[in-house]
Protein backbone atom coordinates (compact mmCIF):
# COMPACT_ATOMS: atom_id res chain seq x y z
CA UNK A 1 0.00 0.00 0.00
CA UNK A 2 3.08 2.54 0.28
CA UNK A 3 3.49 2.51 -3.42
CA UNK A 4 -0.56 3.30 -3.47
CA UNK A 5 -0.18 5.90 -1.12
CA UNK A 6 2.67 7.81 -2.58
CA UNK A 7 1.29 7.33 -6.33
CA UNK A 8 -2.59 8.60 -5.27
CA UNK A 9 -0.84 11.46 -3.40
CA UNK A 10 1.13 12.62 -6.50
CA UNK A 11 -2.02 12.32 -8.78
CA UNK A 12 -4.01 14.64 -6.01
CA UNK A 13 -1.12 17.23 -5.75
CA UNK A 14 -0.56 17.12 -9.68
CA UNK A 15 -3.86 18.04 -9.73
CA UNK A 16 -4.44 20.77 -7.71
CA UNK A 17 -0.93 22.50 -9.87
CA UNK A 18 -3.31 21.61 -13.17
CA UNK A 19 -5.93 23.66 -11.47
CA UNK A 20 -3.78 26.25 -10.35
CA UNK A 21 -2.07 26.61 -13.99
CA UNK A 22 -5.37 26.67 -15.69
CA UNK A 23 -5.80 29.76 -13.84
CA UNK A 24 -3.18 31.55 -14.51
CA UNK A 25 -3.24 30.83 -18.27
CA UNK A 26 -6.68 32.68 -18.02
CA UNK A 27 -5.91 35.18 -15.72
CA UNK A 28 -2.35 35.92 -18.10
CA UNK A 29 -4.68 35.56 -21.04
CA UNK A 30 -2.20 32.82 -22.17
CA UNK A 31 -5.14 30.52 -23.57
CA UNK A 32 -4.27 31.62 -27.40
CA UNK A 33 -0.36 31.36 -26.59
CA UNK A 34 -0.25 28.31 -28.60
CA UNK A 35 -2.34 29.19 -31.47
CA UNK A 36 -5.10 26.72 -32.61
CA UNK A 37 -2.66 24.01 -32.48
CA UNK A 38 -2.83 20.87 -29.97
CA UNK A 39 -1.25 19.20 -29.25
CA UNK A 40 1.94 21.08 -30.65
CA UNK A 41 2.23 24.95 -29.76
CA UNK A 42 1.96 26.91 -32.91
CA UNK A 43 3.57 23.87 -34.89
CA UNK A 44 6.32 23.35 -33.25
CA UNK A 45 6.61 20.98 -30.38
CA UNK A 46 8.75 23.06 -28.57
CA UNK A 47 7.18 26.18 -28.35
CA UNK A 48 8.63 29.87 -29.19
CA UNK A 49 9.78 31.40 -25.89
CA UNK A 50 7.38 34.33 -25.51
CA UNK A 51 5.52 34.42 -22.07
CA UNK A 52 2.02 33.91 -23.08
CA UNK A 53 3.40 29.90 -25.33
CA UNK A 54 5.21 29.37 -22.28
CA UNK A 55 2.79 29.60 -19.99
CA UNK A 56 0.22 27.46 -22.24
CA UNK A 57 2.66 25.03 -23.39
CA UNK A 58 3.77 24.18 -19.48
CA UNK A 59 0.14 23.76 -18.40
CA UNK A 60 0.10 21.15 -21.35
CA UNK A 61 2.82 19.60 -19.87
CA UNK A 62 2.56 19.37 -17.06
CA UNK A 63 -1.97 18.22 -17.98
CA UNK A 64 -0.08 15.26 -19.77
CA UNK A 65 2.13 14.33 -17.06
CA UNK A 66 -0.23 14.47 -14.15
CA UNK A 67 -3.27 12.89 -16.96
CA UNK A 68 -0.68 9.48 -16.31
CA UNK A 69 -0.56 9.59 -12.82
CA UNK A 70 -4.04 9.64 -12.39
CA UNK A 71 -4.24 6.42 -14.67
CA UNK A 72 -1.77 4.49 -12.83
CA UNK A 73 -3.48 5.36 -10.10
CA UNK A 74 -6.77 4.00 -11.15
CA UNK A 75 -4.86 0.69 -12.60
CA UNK A 76 -3.35 0.48 -8.65
CA UNK A 77 -6.27 0.60 -7.58
CA UNK A 78 -8.32 -1.67 -9.64
CA UNK A 79 -5.05 -4.36 -8.71
CA UNK A 80 -5.58 -3.71 -4.59
CA UNK A 81 -8.50 -2.26 -3.74
CA UNK A 82 -11.30 -3.37 -6.77
CA UNK A 83 -13.51 -4.77 -3.67
CA UNK A 84 -14.05 -1.20 -2.24
CA UNK A 85 -16.76 0.59 -4.67
CA UNK A 86 -15.51 3.68 -2.07
CA UNK A 87 -12.04 3.65 -3.97
CA UNK A 88 -13.38 2.01 -7.29
CA UNK A 89 -15.15 5.39 -7.43
CA UNK A 90 -13.09 8.30 -6.87
CA UNK A 91 -10.36 6.67 -8.65
CA UNK A 92 -12.17 5.90 -12.10
CA UNK A 93 -14.02 9.17 -11.09
CA UNK A 94 -10.67 11.37 -11.16
CA UNK A 95 -9.54 9.33 -14.28
CA UNK A 96 -12.81 10.05 -16.02
CA UNK A 97 -12.56 13.73 -15.11
CA UNK A 98 -9.39 14.37 -16.19
CA UNK A 99 -9.48 13.09 -19.51
CA UNK A 100 -13.22 15.10 -19.94
CA UNK A 101 -11.29 18.18 -18.66
CA UNK A 102 -8.59 17.68 -21.08
CA UNK A 103 -10.91 17.21 -24.08
CA UNK A 104 -12.48 20.08 -23.44
CA UNK A 105 -9.45 22.23 -23.02
CA UNK A 106 -8.14 20.89 -26.28
CA UNK A 107 -11.58 21.64 -28.38
CA UNK A 108 -10.75 25.06 -26.82
CA UNK A 109 -7.90 25.61 -28.72
CA UNK A 110 -8.84 23.99 -31.81
CA UNK A 111 -12.42 25.47 -31.93
CA UNK A 112 -13.68 28.65 -29.91
CA UNK A 113 -15.76 28.41 -27.14
CA UNK A 114 -18.31 30.10 -25.21
CA UNK A 115 -17.58 31.40 -21.99
CA UNK A 116 -20.32 29.48 -20.25
CA UNK A 117 -18.42 26.20 -21.59
CA UNK A 118 -14.99 27.34 -20.49
CA UNK A 119 -16.42 27.62 -17.22
CA UNK A 120 -17.10 24.26 -17.22
CA UNK A 121 -13.34 23.05 -17.51
CA UNK A 122 -12.66 24.76 -14.49
CA UNK A 123 -15.55 23.02 -12.66
CA UNK A 124 -14.39 19.58 -14.42
CA UNK A 125 -11.02 20.12 -13.32
CA UNK A 126 -12.14 20.84 -9.57
CA UNK A 127 -14.15 17.58 -9.89
CA UNK A 128 -10.88 15.78 -11.15
CA UNK A 129 -8.97 17.39 -8.00
CA UNK A 130 -11.65 16.63 -5.61
CA UNK A 131 -11.74 12.87 -6.36
CA UNK A 132 -8.12 12.35 -6.44
CA UNK A 133 -7.87 14.04 -3.15
CA UNK A 134 -10.89 11.89 -1.66
CA UNK A 135 -8.94 8.64 -3.15
CA UNK A 136 -5.72 10.37 -1.18
CA UNK A 137 -7.03 10.56 1.96
CA UNK A 138 -9.23 7.75 2.03
CA UNK A 139 -5.95 5.46 1.55
CA UNK A 140 -3.54 7.32 3.69
CA UNK A 141 -5.76 7.28 6.62
CA UNK A 142 -6.29 3.56 6.17
CA UNK A 143 -10.12 3.43 4.93
CA UNK A 144 -9.40 0.72 2.43
CA UNK A 145 -7.77 -2.74 3.37
CA UNK A 146 -6.30 -4.28 0.46
CA UNK A 147 -8.21 -7.56 -0.78
CA UNK A 148 -6.59 -10.73 0.30
CA UNK A 149 -8.18 -13.13 -1.33
CA UNK A 150 -11.33 -15.04 -1.81
CA UNK A 151 -14.11 -12.44 -1.42
CA UNK A 152 -11.73 -9.80 -0.04
CA UNK A 153 -12.54 -7.72 3.33
CA UNK A 154 -15.27 -4.45 3.46
CA UNK A 155 -12.87 -1.06 3.62
CA UNK A 156 -12.52 0.25 7.05
CA UNK A 157 -13.78 3.89 7.25
CA UNK A 158 -11.65 6.78 8.73
CA UNK A 159 -11.75 7.03 12.53
CA UNK A 160 -15.00 4.23 12.35
CA UNK A 161 -18.40 5.08 12.40
CA UNK A 162 -18.95 9.20 12.42
CA UNK A 163 -21.92 9.65 14.51
CA UNK A 164 -24.71 12.28 11.88
CA UNK A 165 -27.94 12.63 11.86
CA UNK A 166 -29.87 12.22 8.30
CA UNK A 167 -30.36 16.60 8.74
CA UNK A 168 -26.65 16.97 8.94
CA UNK A 169 -25.97 15.08 5.59
CA UNK A 170 -28.89 16.70 3.69
CA UNK A 171 -26.99 19.87 4.50
CA UNK A 172 -23.71 19.04 4.19
CA UNK A 173 -24.93 17.13 0.17
CA UNK A 174 -26.24 20.49 -0.65
CA UNK A 175 -23.86 23.03 1.00
CA UNK A 176 -20.84 20.79 -1.45
CA UNK A 177 -23.65 20.97 -4.35
CA UNK A 178 -24.05 24.71 -3.79
CA UNK A 179 -20.17 24.94 -3.41
CA UNK A 180 -20.09 24.04 -7.00
CA UNK A 181 -22.59 26.01 -8.09
CA UNK A 182 -20.73 29.44 -7.06
CA UNK A 183 -17.52 28.40 -8.15
CA UNK A 184 -19.04 27.78 -11.95
CA UNK A 185 -19.97 31.42 -11.30
CA UNK A 186 -16.59 32.41 -10.40
CA UNK A 187 -15.11 30.73 -13.60
CA UNK A 188 -18.09 32.60 -15.60
CA UNK A 189 -16.76 35.82 -14.06
CA UNK A 190 -13.35 35.14 -14.67
CA UNK A 191 -13.74 34.12 -18.49
CA UNK A 192 -16.21 36.64 -19.17
CA UNK A 193 -13.79 39.30 -17.55
CA UNK A 194 -16.41 40.65 -15.20
CA UNK A 195 -14.43 41.28 -12.24
CA UNK A 196 -14.26 44.69 -12.30
CA UNK A 197 -18.17 44.58 -12.72
CA UNK A 198 -18.23 45.24 -9.17
CA UNK A 199 -15.87 47.96 -7.94
CA UNK A 200 -15.60 48.57 -4.26
CA UNK A 201 -16.47 45.82 -1.77
CA UNK A 202 -18.43 45.00 0.28
CA UNK A 203 -20.58 47.97 -1.74
CA UNK A 204 -20.90 47.11 -5.79
CA UNK A 205 -20.35 50.76 -7.16
CA UNK A 206 -21.58 51.95 -4.26
CA UNK A 207 -24.68 50.49 -4.13
CA UNK A 208 -26.15 48.10 -2.13
CA UNK A 209 -28.01 46.49 -5.03
CA UNK A 210 -26.70 48.14 -8.80
CA UNK A 211 -27.91 47.50 -11.87
CA UNK A 212 -27.64 44.03 -13.03
CA UNK A 213 -26.97 44.17 -16.36
CA UNK A 214 -23.79 43.09 -18.34
CA UNK A 215 -20.46 42.56 -15.91
CA UNK A 216 -22.05 44.16 -13.33
CA UNK A 217 -24.94 41.62 -13.19
CA UNK A 218 -22.44 38.51 -13.63
CA UNK A 219 -19.61 39.74 -10.33
CA UNK A 220 -22.45 40.89 -8.51
CA UNK A 221 -24.41 37.39 -8.60
CA UNK A 222 -21.05 36.14 -7.48
CA UNK A 223 -20.96 38.11 -4.70
CA UNK A 224 -24.74 37.04 -3.37
CA UNK A 225 -24.06 33.46 -4.68
CA UNK A 226 -20.91 33.24 -1.80
CA UNK A 227 -22.70 35.24 0.65
CA UNK A 228 -25.16 32.50 0.24
CA UNK A 229 -22.27 29.36 0.75
CA UNK A 230 -20.69 32.06 4.12
CA UNK A 231 -24.50 31.22 5.76
CA UNK A 232 -24.54 27.52 4.80
CA UNK A 233 -21.09 26.66 5.99
CA UNK A 234 -21.45 28.66 8.88
CA UNK A 235 -24.69 27.39 9.55
CA UNK A 236 -23.25 23.42 9.42
CA UNK A 237 -20.69 24.65 11.45
CA UNK A 238 -23.30 25.65 14.28
CA UNK A 239 -24.89 22.10 13.86
CA UNK A 240 -21.55 20.60 13.99
CA UNK A 241 -20.62 21.98 17.16
CA UNK A 242 -23.92 22.58 19.22
CA UNK A 243 -26.32 19.99 17.63
CA UNK A 244 -24.72 17.06 16.67
CA UNK A 245 -23.80 14.00 18.38
CA UNK A 246 -20.09 14.41 19.16
CA UNK A 247 -17.38 14.09 15.93
CA UNK A 248 -13.99 15.38 16.85
CA UNK A 249 -13.63 14.67 12.79
CA UNK A 250 -16.75 16.35 12.63
CA UNK A 251 -16.29 19.48 14.03
CA UNK A 252 -12.35 19.90 12.99
CA UNK A 253 -13.90 19.70 9.24
CA UNK A 254 -16.75 21.98 9.40
CA UNK A 255 -14.35 24.50 11.41
CA UNK A 256 -12.18 24.05 8.27
CA UNK A 257 -15.14 24.81 5.72
CA UNK A 258 -15.82 27.63 7.68
CA UNK A 259 -12.31 28.94 7.74
CA UNK A 260 -11.95 28.51 3.75
CA UNK A 261 -15.10 29.97 3.41
CA UNK A 262 -14.19 33.13 5.62
CA UNK A 263 -10.87 33.89 3.64
CA UNK A 264 -12.42 32.59 0.27
CA UNK A 265 -13.96 36.00 0.48
CA UNK A 266 -11.99 38.06 1.83
CA UNK A 267 -10.13 37.05 -0.86
CA UNK A 268 -12.45 37.78 -3.22
CA UNK A 269 -12.42 41.13 -1.60
CA UNK A 270 -8.69 41.12 -2.45
CA UNK A 271 -9.02 40.65 -5.90
CA UNK A 272 -11.45 43.58 -6.19
CA UNK A 273 -9.17 45.82 -4.27
CA UNK A 274 -6.02 45.18 -6.43
CA UNK A 275 -7.44 45.62 -9.83
CA UNK A 276 -4.74 47.32 -11.94
CA UNK A 277 -2.35 46.93 -9.68
CA UNK A 278 0.57 44.21 -9.30
CA UNK A 279 -0.67 42.23 -6.73
CA UNK A 280 -4.10 41.21 -8.82
CA UNK A 281 -2.65 38.35 -9.97
CA UNK A 282 -1.61 37.10 -6.98
CA UNK A 283 -4.60 37.90 -4.80
CA UNK A 284 -6.41 35.80 -8.13
CA UNK A 285 -4.48 32.90 -7.97
CA UNK A 286 -4.72 32.72 -4.09
CA UNK A 287 -8.73 32.65 -4.64
CA UNK A 288 -8.16 30.00 -7.09
CA UNK A 289 -6.17 27.81 -4.36
CA UNK A 290 -8.56 28.50 -1.43
CA UNK A 291 -11.91 27.60 -3.32
CA UNK A 292 -10.22 24.67 -4.44
CA UNK A 293 -9.61 23.65 -0.49
CA UNK A 294 -12.94 24.62 0.33
CA UNK A 295 -14.93 21.96 -2.33
CA UNK A 296 -12.29 19.50 -1.57
CA UNK A 297 -13.43 20.06 2.04
CA UNK A 298 -17.04 20.07 1.71
CA UNK A 299 -16.63 16.79 -0.53
CA UNK A 300 -15.17 14.89 2.09
CA UNK A 301 -17.82 15.81 4.67
CA UNK A 302 -20.23 14.48 1.84
CA UNK A 303 -18.20 11.24 2.51
CA UNK A 304 -18.23 11.12 6.26
CA UNK A 305 -22.17 11.65 5.77
CA UNK A 306 -22.76 9.09 3.05
CA UNK A 307 -20.70 6.38 5.02
CA UNK A 308 -22.37 7.10 8.07
CA UNK A 309 -25.71 6.56 6.13
CA UNK A 310 -24.15 3.13 4.66
CA UNK A 311 -22.88 2.22 8.56
CA UNK A 312 -26.03 3.23 10.07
Amino acid sequence: MKGLKWLSTASAIGMGLVLFMGALVTKTESGEGCGTDWPLCNGKFVPAYTIESMIEYSHRFVSGIVGILVLAAAIAVFMRLRHSGEAMLFAFGALFFTVLQAILGALAVIFPQSDAVMALHFGFSLVAFATSLLLTVGIRTGAYVPSTGGSGRRPRTDGGSVPMTAGMRRWIWVATIYSYVVVYIGAFVRHTESTGGCLGWPLCNGEIVPTLEGATGIAFVHRVAAVGLLALVAYIGHRATRSEPASALLRKSANWALLLTVLQIASGASVVWSLGSDWYLLTALIHVVLVSGLFGVLCYMSVLGWRARRIG
